[in-house]
């Protein structure tokens, strides 16, 4: 899960007796699934990641990331919840796919 960069606020889960009742609120500190800020949180932290693999985040898409070594070339894409990786580096897709997967 990743570090949240505002503010979220939650009602407490219930069966907290301790809280029944309560105006209190739990601060969130990591994203949650089905929170607006989960998909933005995750792609930061596949961006990282990409970068430390050597992938560049291309500037005009920026969920496209692109890596070239020794004269061949690889490319990631990413679309919701889709994934295509294509290029003529056939040894880097091979250890790409088996390590994500």
């Amino acid at each position: 899960m990743e570090i949240l960069k505002e503010d979220v606020y939650m009602d407490p889960p219930p069966g907290i007796s301790e809280y029944e009742g309560s105006t209190q609120v739990c601060k969130l500190r990591k994203a949650l699934y089905d929170l607006k800020q989960s998909p933005r949180a995750w792609f930061g932290r596949f961006t990282q990641v990409m970068k430390k693999f050597g992938y560049t985040q291309s500037n005009s898409d920026h969920t496209l990331f692109i890596k070239h070594k020794m004269g061949k070339l690889t490319a990631l894409i990413i679309y919701v919840d889709d994934m295509v990786v294509t290029g003529d580096d056939t040894q880097l897709i091979f250890f790409f796919v088996i390590t994500l997967f």
